[in-house]
């Protein structure tokens, strides 16, 4: 028996011929920013605009009429036509560069008129130079006459008026016009009182109350205690003080015999019908 024939070998197909890769496609390339480009655009934009701004603003301005500054918040200061030399205390400004003078009146003009029988004595108060006196050469009459003149200053004091006058041979008067400036600080009231304190009867003082000045309603004045010294004559003082308001009359006698009580309080008493 004959073997039957063998199946023909299947020959497997060719397999398909392999596609081609695909190379995948690159990402364009980026152009890289220049750092901080646009910053610098917006920051020139800036500029520009607030030059611009500040343009039109100038050319607005200049088109309008001139607006007047408002008034200084102390509008009465002065000073003398000419510097001072170092280290030397300024003088009261005269009445033609004072403007206040203009204002408030001449200060000199209040003091009372020199009694009958009397002459001026501007020798017996160094430092009076046509009827002012300076705050320094005032504040040279009391005992602490550096803290005196601090004061003043720290008081706002602004001009002092003042006269000397002498009758025979040791009798002398001084009549002085303290004023302060006009601001808050009740600157007369607070340096009559003050004196007041240290008049004699006072808590600090000794001797007697004094008197009151009549229609004063602040005023008084007072005889002090004969001072005696070895080869001195006795020297007698009396003194007046009174305030109106912003000023201070300060008066003084003194002679080498007593004083009456008469004779000080006609003084002030004068003086006050001036304030």
């Amino acid at each position: 028996m004959a073997e039957p024939d063998a199946a023909p070998a299947v020959t497997p197909p060719a397999a398909p011929p392999a596609a081609p890769a695909v190379t995948p496609m690159a990402a364009a390339p980026v152009a890289k920013r220049p750092r901080g480009r646009t910053a610098l655009l917006i920051a020139a934009a800036a500029v520009l605009g607030i030059a611009g701004g500040t343009a039109v603003g100038y050319d607005v301005q200049a088109g309008r009429a001139p607006t007047p500054l408002p008034a200084l918040a102390q509008p009465d200061l002065a000073y003398p036509a000419k510097a001072l030399p170092p280290g030397k205390a300024p003088d009261p400004l005269p009445a033609s560069q004072d403007h206040r003078v203009r204002t408030d009146g001449d200060l000199r003009k209040l003091i009372a008129d020199r009694p009958a029988g009397w002459s001026d004595d501007d020798s017996s108060v160094p430092g009076i130079g046509d009827g002012w006196l300076r705050p320094d050469v005032y504040a040279r009459s009391f005992e602490e006459e550096g803290s005196m003149y601090e004061y003043f200053l720290e008081s706002d004091i602004r001009r002092i008026a003042s006269a000397a006058w002498k009758r025979g041979q040791y009798r002398t008067a001084e009549i002085n016009l303290v004023q302060f400036g006009s601001s808050t600080f009740p600157g007369a009231q607070e340096f009559a009182e003050g004196q007041l304190r240290y008049m004699p009867g006072s808590e600090i003082g000794a001797g007697n109350s004094g008197d009151a000045i009549k229609g004063s309603g602040n005023g008084r004045y007072f005889l002090y205690e004969v001072d005696r010294k070895p080869g001195y004559l006795p020297s007698y003082h009396a003194r007046a003080t009174v305030y109106r308001g912003d000023i201070v009359a300060d008066i003084h006698l003194y002679d080498t015999v007593p004083i009456s009580k008469k004779d000080i309080r006609t003084l002030a008493e004068r003086q006050l019908e001036r304030l």
